[in-house]
């Protein structure tokens, strides 16, 4: 045995087969060898040699575009370093810390040197601590640094998510992530892709000690490992897994591995499985080797797939999921075939691919999630070991505040709006925005608004409100000059949407504008603003196809994708929009097909690229009239898309779902301009008990033509039973510290109240609920109650940062929870089962209850209060 197969305890065959991908890297990233490469050349050591070899041999087509080698060869040079510094280095195997210690990437976030920062912090922290505890302790100062916020999809980096102090779940496990890899303890982010249950998604971590795997909440901490508010939905969940950026043998189940990419399904750690297997086969009966077969749940009213798995060469292919309903899609060469798969059928299912052509008319089914399920057992922690949970929470969301205030204040952006001559009220709405960044952005407004007046600001109320978190004065001065360099003849609005804005889709915002302005002669630009076309052809011509692993599609800069000459299709389309935006040429992705375009004095055209299978006569478009339904009844949703519609194009077999934005609800007003082609619309109604009751609408859309189609829902009965009552005579305390009795805040009308956990995720997507459905509460006139435990409170909550909710919340605190008794199994929040939700009618009867977490439950109370109130004036 050679010392060679010693390292990371890599046999021949191993390391042989590293070289060859690494190799195969080299000379695909031809155009970026020197950036990439020239770290080689330095006086690495064996271990640093094979640990950069093995990065490079996995590493994502827009990683290799959008970063140098430097940057690499810094995350293993730490990586290796602190192996070595802490107690627990020696005890995690070498297969679990190249998987799960070395890789710097954790979702899709921009990649910066995090490692080194982290560990400085952390180190003191943890060192005397077993790896268990050290688990617990890294969590802690997650919380300390973030807590969670809705967002839009593009994930930020750890290091903006520090800056930032809030985030979305999947920005919460990257930072935990790359935290506890920054102390050498293995760990990886784990998601259910889709619910089942209610819509939505969410993202945890799972961190090894010891020898085994066990599961955290990100930021935010419990006293123990293997705990967390989302262990209860975790339980009905149809898949939980996570990525892997290598050819990862397990020993866990393998979903999908292909190009160096593992996605491994744990599901059977959270939730009761059943593997079901698909035969695929043709019209003839011969299996189809080679047929992707989809695994579609119902999610935000559409059907996600979840999984999408190759057949082998007997045409079959298994899955592992819970025990809930799905639609298993089959597509090959043109020919599809689909089936309604109900939990309780047999887990053996053969589809015949024999249709080309969409059925039509309309189809009505029901989706039924798993059912909910027992957790085991847990022994009660001592009470002082919660005290001290307890307070480390307050004291982690105080050090959270603290931080908070250092941020630029309204006071401070009034004063720099009179020095640069700008409106206030729109200088605090970015200021406030750009939070931790927001010295960086008033510096940027201070420094530039003299010379060019309210562009700076028109700059940044472009972007997305995420942007002005992490784009610095490099990029923002970029993106100024520049756009204002090719301002041009275009009006105002086509000017400021289509050349000035930097963002395109969900990319890394970099200063892109002078790379393009200067790469191209004056006669070769000239060239593109006359016709963009031969921009088009050019790109055509010199740059490479090349499909990125599937969650980082789109997700390459546009100067990386110049500069690699490579990219997915995503990414080449962004290339094109921001080479286009770069020489004063308006362009976009089309806001609903995302395809790019480009604005001539005909209106906007498609470009079409190298990998579209359309032609360049197909340019015309239809439009879609959606119509009302005058034969609804009183209890028909109003259509919000993403929330109980959508509609999707056949493509290639495979329904794509249109974008637009999540709860648009004008959608009767005008018609929608899509593809011509063959559509899908989708309507569901989800029931309390998480069933779906699905309608799919078939339809055609032609080239130039309107069509109609009527927005119906299938009919939905509303029970609204009583539960019980309320016990009477509890007293609560208002945040001004005088005592009321709950009766006195419920009123004599109805009420909805809730007990809440206000720094959990849970609870956030309840107030935000509230904030939404504001108009229609305060039409209702109920009071909402919303009552914060003693333990449940920390410093860092404010109900002044919940200036939308109903005219008619009050918020209170409740130590005794005497209200509770016998309707919440443990007074205090049982597995996290926060929040505690009710509605009451006049006489405080209980008439709707919803316990944790659930998306939707505030529409389900808004719809149960309405429906009392309505039998209630009904029979006076």
């Amino acid at each position: 045995m050679t010392s060679q197969t010693l390292v990371f305890s890599l046999d021949a065959q191993s390391l042989e087969r590293i070289e060859q991908k690494f190799q195969e890297k080299v000379r695909f990233a031809e155009a970026r060898k020197s950036e990439l490469f020239h770290i080689f050349q330095q006086g690495l050591t064996e271990e640093e040699t094979w640990a950069l070899k093995y990065i490079y041999a996995y590493m994502p087509v827009n990683d290799m575009a959008d970063y140098n080698g430097d940057l690499f060869l810094s995350h293993v040079r730490q990586a290796l370093d602190i192996r070595k510094r802490v107690p627990w280095g020696a005890c995690v195997p070498d297969h679990l810390f190249l998987h799960f210690v070395l890789p710097y990437r954790i979702n899709t976030e921009n990649i910066e040197d995090f490692r080194g920062l982290i560990y400085d912090e952390l180190a003191e922290r943890t060192t005397k601590l077993s790896m268990a505890d050290a688990i617990l302790e890294t969590n802690y100062w997650c919380h300390e640094k973030a807590t969670y916020i809705g967002s839009d999809l593009r994930t930020i980096s750890p290091l903006t998510m520090i800056r930032n102090a809030r985030g979305r779940c999947g920005e919460e496990s990257t930072l935990a992530v790359a935290a506890l890899r920054s102390i050498g303890i293995p760990a990886r982010q784990v998601y259910t892709p889709r619910w089942a249950h209610c819509d939505s998604n969410h993202a945890w971590v799972e961190a090894w000690a010891d020898g085994q795997w066990y599961y955290i909440g990100a930021c935010e901490p419990e006293a123990r490992l293997n705990q967390g508010w989302f262990s209860p939905p975790a339980r009905r969940a149809m898949l939980i897994n996570t990525r892997i950026y290598a050819d990862y043998p397990g020993p866990e189940d393998i979903t999908l591995s292909e190009k160096g990419f593992t996605e491994i399904n744990l599901l059977e750690n959270y939730a009761p499985t059943r593997t079901v297997c698909v035969k695929v086969k043709d019209e003839h009966g011969e299996p189809v080797p080679g047929a992707s077969v989809r695994f579609e749940l119902y999610n935000s009213a559409e059907f996600y797939p979840i999984a999408e798995i190759s057949t082998d060469a007997q045409g079959e292919a298994a899955f592992k999921t819970g025990y809930g309903d799905l639609l298993i899609r089959a597509v090959s060469g043109g020919k599809w075939s689909e089936i309604l798969f109900k939990a309780q059928e047999s887990e053996l299912v053969e589809l015949v691919l024999d249709s080309s052509e969409q059925p039509t008319g309309i189809t009505d089914f029901d989706i039924v999630p798993p059912p909910e399920g027992e957790g085991e057992v847990v022994i009660a922690l001592p009470e002082e070991k919660i005290q001290i949970h307890n307070r480390r929470l307050e004291e982690g969301a105080q050090t959270r505040s603290e931080y908070e205030d250092t941020f630029l204040g309204e006071e401070e952006a009034v004063s720099l709006a009179k020095v640069v001559g700008l409106p206030s009220v729109r200088v605090w709405a970015i200021l406030e925005k750009a939070r931790g960044n927001s010295c960086e952005i008033a510096a940027f407004l201070e420094e530039c608004s003299n010379s060019y007046g309210e562009w700076p600001l028109r700059l940044l109320e472009s972007m997305n409100e995420k942007d002005l978190t992490d784009t610095f004065r490099q990029t923002l001065d970029d993106h100024l000059v520049g756009a204002l360099s090719q301002q041009g003849s275009w009006s105002e609005g086509t000017f400021v949407r289509y050349i000035l804005c930097p963002r395109i889709s969900y990319e890394m915002l970099v200063p892109y504008r002078g790379v393009f302005q200067n790469a191209f002669s004056a006669d070769k630009a000239a060239a593109f603003r006359e016709n963009p076309a031969m921009l088009l052809q050019m790109l055509e011509q010199e740059y490479e196809y090349y499909e990125d692993l599937p969650n980082l599609k789109g997700k390459g800069n546009p100067i990386g994708t110049f500069s690699l000459m490579k990219g997915d299709a995503q990414s080449l389309d962004i290339l094109f929009v921001a080479v286009c935006r770069s020489l004063g040429i308006p362009a976009r992705l089309h806001p609903s097909a995302q395809k790019p375009q480009y604005l001539s004095d005909r209106g906007w055209e498609d470009a079409f690229s190298l990998t579209s299978t359309q032609t360049q006569e197909s340019t015309s478009w239809g439009m879609l009239q959606l119509c009302r339904d005058i034969k609804a009844s009183q209890d028909t949703p109003e259509a919000s898309y993403f929330e109980n519609f959508s509609f999707a194009r056949l493509e290639d077999g495979v329904y794509k779902t249109l974008i637009y934005p999540y709860g648009s609800a004008d959608v009767y007003s005008e018609p929608y301009e899509v593809e011509p082609g063959v559509y899908r619309l989708t309507t569901g109604i989800r029931l309390k008990d998480g069933t779906v009751k699905v309608r799919f609408v078939y339809f055609t859309v032609n080239t130039g033509d309107t069509t109609e189609v009527v927005l119906t829902y299938r009919e939905t009965e509303v029970d609204i039973p009583v539960l019980g009552k309320l016990v009477p005579g509890s007293i609560l305390t208002r945040l001004n510290g005088s005592e009321v009795e709950l009766e006195e805040l419920l009123g004599s009308e109805g009420a909805i109240a809730a007990w809440i956990e206000p720094e959990r995720e849970p609870t956030k997507h309840l107030l935000r609920e509230l904030c939404e459905l504001a108009e229609p509460l305060d039409k209702l006139g109920i009071p909402i109650v919303l009552m914060i435990g003693d333990v449940e409170w920390n410093a860092a909550f404010d109900p002044a940062g919940y200036p939308k909710l109903p005219v008619r919340t009050v918020f209170v605190r409740d130590s005794s929870y005497a209200s509770l008794s016998g309707f919440i199994s443990k007074p205090a929040a049982y597995e996290a089962g926060y929040p505690h939700l009710f509605v009451l009618d006049a006489q405080h009867q209980i008439r709707y209850l919803a316990s944790g977490y659930k998306i939707g439950t505030g529409k389900e109370a808004l719809q149960i209060a309405a429906a009392i109130s309505q039998s209630s004036n009904g029979s006076e």
